[in-house]
């Protein structure tokens, strides 16, 4: 990994001043922060922008603002875990979209693991770790069989069905997707290159048909598709759960990534802004259109 890679860097990325050995509680304080501070996002393919599964690159793109899908967000994770003395493995998953979706890791997800911290509770002491599943976990989930309350939301952890000594993680019935499997034994990044290929090139991939950025905090989750932003979770001082709303101007659509997600995208130029903005409102009238009756 490059020496330009300052763990002290990515920690104030995080809102961390330090971080002490690894310890439960100081698990759960990084994968907090990196999921309120680091945004599931796939604005790179919309705004023209090739990208690898190099957790370098990925770094570098979070130091500047920026977040990424599961490929990006765990693949520098991991590498951060990694230098803060955590024993992180990484796992061929699968991501169901729908109930009707077969289970099974399909390699469409990086999930993470990390081993070596018992407790009562999990004497085993392996932690599902992940910060690439946008609206789902905030903080770490043991690997043992049961059902967790995460602030609103309720998930579950039990072995998988379709992986021979992996699991599986049930997401809230209110999530974007119904759940997620792995496979128990660790993998190198280049077992996710043709997926990342597929998923940020592919015109059936749901990256490129639908721009999104989610947020996870303790009270739920900011989502955005497309032009729609919706609050899903514990109610907003100014509205119910589940409410959302349409930006449908472009200084409205460039204020709420700032505001709601810390994204200012200093890194885009005037034009490649201009072009995304456009991108944006012709997928957001074609969806519109669509959804009049015949």
């Amino acid at each position: 990994m490059e020496r330009t890679l300052r763990v002290e860097d990515y920690l104030r990325r995080l809102g961390l001043r330090s971080s002490g050995p690894p310890s439960v509680e100081e698990l759960f304080r990084l994968q907090t922060a990196h999921v309120e501070r680091v945004p599931y996002e796939n604005l790179e393919i919309w705004l023209g922008r090739p990208t690898t599964v190099d957790p370098a690159e990925s770094w570098r793109r979070i130091m500047r603002g920026r977040g990424g899908y599961c490929f990006h967000l765990n693949g520098a994770f991991s590498v951060l875990l990694r230098l803060l003395g955590y024993a992180v493995s990484r796992h061929v998953g699968g991501v169901q979209g729908s109930a009707e979706a077969p289970a099974g890791a399909a390699g469409n997800h990086l999930a993470l693991t990390v081993s070596g911290l018992p407790t009562d509770a999990n004497p085993g002491g392996r932690w599902l770790v992940d910060a690439g599943l946008g609206d789902a976990i905030r903080e770490p989930l043991p690997l043992v069989e049961g059902v967790y309350r995460q602030g609103p939301f309720t998930y579950a952890m039990r072995r998988s069905e379709a992986e021979p000594g992996g699991w599986r993680f049930d997401h809230d019935h209110r999530g974007s997707f119904t759940g997620m499997d792995f496979r128990p034994e660790s993998a190198e990044m280049s077992a996710f290159e043709a997926k990342h290929e597929h998923l940020s090139t592919s015109p059936e991939s749901g990256f490129v048909r639908v721009a999104s950025v989610q947020r996870r905090d303790a009270a739920g989750v900011d989502l955005l598709r497309g032009l729609v932003l919706t609050r899903v979770g514990l109610p907003p001082a100014d509205g119910g759960p589940g409410t959302s709303v349409t930006l449908e101007r472009r200084e409205d659509y460039f204020a709420a990534l700032a505001d709601v997600y810390g994204m200012t995208l200093d890194d885009a130029s005037s034009a490649e802004k201009d072009a995304l903005w456009s991108r944006l409102l012709a997928a957001h009238e074609e969806w519109l259109a669509a959804r009049q009756p015949a």
